[in-house]
Order: C-alpha cells, then sequence, then structure tokens
C-alpha cells in the first residue's frame, strides 16, 4: 500500500517535536520560565558571532517594522475615520427622510397633485443645505432616478452606479464611486437611501453630492510622520485627493497598474513601488469599505533607510557581563510577567464570550502592568460603547425622548399585552401649534428650544411606566398603558395647560392633541395611532390649543 506523503511529513514532525520536547526537559527547559532563561542565553551569545553583519539586518529589520508599523498604523486610522465618516453621512441622509413633510408631499406628487409640493421639498432640502458644508447639493429623486427636487436651481442630477435601483427598494444606502468634479474644482461623491413610508413602501430616493474637504482633511492629519503621506485613491489607481496635491492636478494622478495590482491582491502589506509622482516608496493600500476608494500610506524609500548606512557599522557589545545580567531579568520576567499574562489570557477569553464586567487587578508597573491597564482602560470603553449604542438606538438626539422605532416596539408589544390581560391603554398624539411659522420667525435654536422644553413637560407629566416619544418634527406621541379613556384625556389636559404656562422667546405656545384607546378605536398599532391622529386633526380644526377624544364616529383602522 502506497504511503500518503502529507501523512509521512506530519509524522516526522511529531517525532521531531517529541524529541525537541524530551531535550528540553532533560536539560530542565520544561517550564515558560526555564525557556524564558535558555533563550534569552542563545539571544545574548548568538549576536556575538554575527557582529557587524547582524547588527546591519537586525537595525534594517527594527527601521522596516518601524516604517511598517507607522504606514498601517495611518492607513488603518485614515481608513476608520472615513468610514466612520461615510456612515455619518449615510445616517444623516436617513434622518432627513423621517419628517412627515418628505413623505407627505412625495405622496402627494406620487398621485399627481400641484408641482407646490415639489418646491415645499426644495425648501426643505435647502434648508439642510444652508447648515451643513459637507453637502453640495441634496435631491429628491423618482423611481427613474429624476430630480423631482433639489436644493440647487441648477442641478446636474446624480450619478449613481449601476443596480442602484434594487440596492434602494431592499431598503440600503447606495455610495457612489469618488469622482473629481472639475465644475466644483473638488473630489466629490454622491450618497443615496431610500425614503420610505409609515408602511415601509419606498416613495423615492433621497440623494446627496458630498464635497471631499473634510475627507481630505481627515487624510492630512492622519499622514505618517516625517516625510510620509497619505493619499485617497480609486480602484483604477487614479488619485482622489491627499497630501500629495490638492487640485486640478490631482485629477491627472495615477498610480501605475502593476503597482495598484500588487497593493490591492495584500491591503495592509507593505510594498516597495514606484509611486503615482515617480517616487520610489514604501507603501501600504487600505480599502476603505464599500465607499470606492482605498487609503495609501507611503514614505520614500531614501528616508525610511537614511538611519540604516550609520547603524550598520555599530557592533554588539561584550557578553560576557550581559549572560549574567539576561540570565537574572530572564528570571525575573518568568516571575513578573507569567502571572499578569496568565490573568491577561483568562480576561480576554471572557470578554471574547461577551463578558464586559472584567476587572483585572493591576500589579506593579511597567510594560505588563500599562498592558493590565490598558486592558481594563479598553474592557471599560466597550462597556460604555454597548450602553450609549444602546441608548443612542432608542433616543432622539434632540429631545432626549424614545424614537419612533423604539415607540412601535413598544406599542406592538402593549397590544399583546393587552390582548393578553383584557387592559386597555391609550394612546395621545401631540402636535406643536403653528411651530413652522415660530421656526421660521426665531429661528431653528428658538424652535429647537420650543421642542427640549415641551418633551420635559410632556416627561414630568408622565409616569415612569408611560413611553414618551418624538413621533417626527413637532409631533410627539404617548403610550399610555392600563389608562381609559377618561384618564388618558385628564393626562393630555394637564400637559396642554402646562406647555400652555410656559414662556418661551416668542411667548406662549400652545399644543393640540388627540386620545384614542385599545381597542375601542383601532384592532392594532396602526389603527390606535390612526384614530389619535384623526382626534388630533380635529383638535387643530376646531381652532387649536384643543384637545378631541376619538369618538365612535370618527374613523378607525
Amino acid at each position: 500500500m502506497a504511503t500518503d506523503p502529507r501523512q509521512s511529513r506530519s509524522t516526522r514532525l511529531i517525532d521531531l517535536e517529541t524529541r525537541a520536547s524530551w531535550i528540553l526537559r532533560a536539560v530542565r527547559m520544561d517550564t515558560i520560565r526555564s525557556k524564558l532563561f535558555g533563550f534569552a542565553l542563545l539571544a545574548t551569545l548568538i549576536p556575538s558571532f554575527s557582529l557587524a553583519w547582524l547588527s546591519f539586518l537586525q537595525n534594517k529589520g527594527a527601521v522596516t517594522a518601524k516604517v511598517t508599523q507607522e504606514l498601517q498604523t495611518a492607513g488603518a486610522q485614515a481608513t476608520r475615520e472615513l468610514d466612520l465618516w461615510v456612515k455619518e453621512r449615510v445616517y444623516e441622509l436617513h434622518t432627513f427622510t423621517l419628517p412627515s413633510l418628505v413623505v407627505e408631499n412625495l405622496q402627494r406628487l406620487s398621485s399627481g397633485a400641484a408641482p407646490a409640493g415639489a418646491r415645499r421639498l426644495s425648501d426643505y432640502l435647502g434648508s439642510i443645505r444652508e447648515r451643513l458644508p459637507d453637502y453640495e447639493e441634496l435631491m429628491v429623486l423618482g423611481p427613474r432616478g429624476g430630480v423631482i427636487a433639489s436644493s440647487s436651481s441648477t442641478t446636474r442630477g446624480a450619478r449613481l452606479p449601476p443596480g442602484w435601483e434594487r440596492e434602494i427598494d431592499a431598503g440600503d444606502a447606495v455610495l457612489g464611486a469618488p469622482v473629481w468634479d472639475s465644475v466644483l474644482s473638488m473630489a466629490v461623491m454622491v450618497v443615496a437611501v431610500p425614503i420610505q413610508s409609515g408602511t415601509g413602501g419606498t416613495l423615492g430616493t433621497l440623494a446627496a453630492r458630498l464635497n471631499l474637504s473634510s475627507v481630505e482633511a481627515i487624510v492630512s492629519r492622519l499622514a505618517p510622520i516625517g516625510s510620509g503621506r497619505t493619499t485617497l485613491v480609486a480602484l483604477d489607481g487614479t488619485v482622489i485627493s491627499g497630501t500629495a496635491a490638492a487640485g486640478p492636478a490631482t485629477a491627472a494622478l495615477r498610480l501605475a497598474g502593476a503597482a495598484m495590482t500588487m497593493l490591492l491582491q495584500e491591503p495592509g502589506i507593505v510594498h516597495e513601488y514606484s509611486s503615482y509622482d515617480g517616487l520610489q516608496a514604501l507603501g501600504a493600500l487600505q480599502p476603505a469599505g464599500r465607499s470606492g476608494w482605498s487609503v495609501l500610506s507611503e514614505v520614500p524609500v531614501a528616508s525610511a533607510y537614511s538611519a540604516i548606512t550609520r547603524m550598520r557599522n555599530m557592533t554588539v557589545l561584550l557578553v560576557s557581563a550581559d549572560l549574567v545580567v539576561v540570565g537574572l531579568l530572564a528570571w525575573l520576567l518568568g516571575i513578573i510577567i507569567i502571572r499578569p499574562l496568565n490573568r491577561l489570557t483568562r480576561g480576554a477569553a471572557e470578554v471574547a464570550a461577551g463578558d464586559l464586567a472584567v476587572d483585572l487587578p493591576v500589579v506593579g508597573s511597567g510594560e505588563v502592568g500599562y498592558l493590565t491597564h490598558a486592558f481594563n482602560d479598553m474592557v471599560a470603553r466597550l462597556r460604555e460603547s454597548r450602553e450609549q449604542l444602546e441608548r443612542l438606538s432608542v433616543t432622539d438626539g434632540l429631545t432626549g425622548l424614545y424614537n419612533r422605532r423604539h415607540l412601535m416596539e413598544r406599542l406592538r408589544n402593549e397590544t399583546s399585552r393587552a390582548r393578553r390581560t383584557g387592559q386597555p391603554f391609550a394612546v395621545v398624539m401631540l402636535d406643536i401649534d403653528d411651530f413652522k411659522a415660530y421656526n421660521d420667525t426665531y429661528g431653528h435654536l428658538g424652535g429647537d428650544e420650543v421642542l427640549t422644553r415641551v418633551a420635559a413637560v410632556l416627561i414630568a407629566s408622565t409616569r415612569q411606566v408611560d413611553c414618551v416619544a418624538r413621533y417626527g418634527g413637532e409631533e410627539f406621541l404617548l403610550l399610555l398603558p392600563d389608562t381609559g379613556m377618561a384618564s388618558a384625556v385628564e393626562v393630555g389636559e394637564r400637559i396642554r395647560e402646562a406647555v400652555k404656562a410656559e414662556r418661551f422667546a416668542g411667548g406662549h405656545v400652545t399644543v393640540s392633541l388627540g386620545v384614542a384607546t385599545f381597542p375601542e378605536f383601532g384592532a392594532s398599532p396602526e389603527g390606535v395611532i390612526m384614530s389619535a391622529d384623526v382626534a388630533l386633526y380635529q383638535a387643530k380644526s376646531s381652532g387649536r390649543d384643543a384637545l378631541v377624544a376619538a369618538s365612535p364616529e370618527s374613523p378607525t383602522a
């Protein structure tokens, strides 16, 4: 029977490991402490037989490792910050689609309403564009990509990648490739997100043409120290922006195809190549997620190895005294390092299993003590980040109230509980009267003050078991568990009087409220909300500063 070469090779390796282990036990080097001692002696003796040659290689390796670390760190930091920048812009665009103004006007336009809706959308986009410097143009697109409304009177449309309609219909964001815009004389990219109705359907697309001046600042700030530079390049090697040169000439720079292919095949690995300006360089490429660009961190070869010419003639010091010192240090390190390292290993395993309550004792100082302290600090930051993300995922950034998504989840849970227990619950929908006129008169800061103080009144007027949420724009919605119509009306009247008693920069502000209960005025969460919304509309129609409770004659769902 033929012997498998791979099995034979594996058997020989096992035999070799067994013999090596037997030799180490024979010379009493079977523990980590003894291995540290033995290898420390070898590490001290070997350089004495290689002097200048080994010194040169070690110094070159140290310099290479340092350059590699700097390049990889710079590239990784730039990639993280650029990815975060893109995510923030996508999050902002999703936020811009939430106001009811956007959804209502798109629905009117889709049903053939007058173009006044398009003008209102353009005004809304223009107000956002004025406040945010990263946005060159905001556009609302139709199903086929046509511009319905724009923040610019001379829109050029949005160049989106093929197949973007499928991603939009799936509820995903679409990222266009970064390009040099000759009209704006800057690097730009197009980002688009779906505009969805309350039922989850896609009504259109909100697209933004972003200028990359902020990206250039990030890239320049994170360039490697010394003569290093960081550049944004497209997948075809075209230079987008960075520390090389910013301006129309940037669009003409391109990394050679062979160099780009080599860097793309091993992302994060440092290679030597001829850069886009003909300079021989050491560099590493870090692709930046879905953004269509990569971060190229590089340093000239001549600058990276300049110290080697000075360090290659250094010789190794005499080792006779070092043998004793190194042996003693190895023995001490076995005591000082092994125990803390074991604690760190166990702690890391607990964190990997999801337990963030780990807090290791910091014993002693030095690198191991610092590493333990850094580990504890890292775990603490992870805990804080988890808690912060949990808070952000369920709260509104301005008012601190629950957001709409969390409210709907609570409402579905409360509906299930009410069906199971037979206990009613109430929904109070509240809208600030004439808020747009107030906001236009006293500015966004004045409007934000009204929203935050009304939110404070809602919190003060409700129980801890109640759910108070910002439903959208100047609308708020209260979920009152185990509450009938009479009690809900009493709460609503108390809120109305409390808001009316507040004094703002523009004088008094009033609110209108609609109240509905489950299951009398809705067999589902959406039905109860619709009933409360109808009642709110009646309160608005009756002159505002009023509360209307849903009645059997009111439409329900």
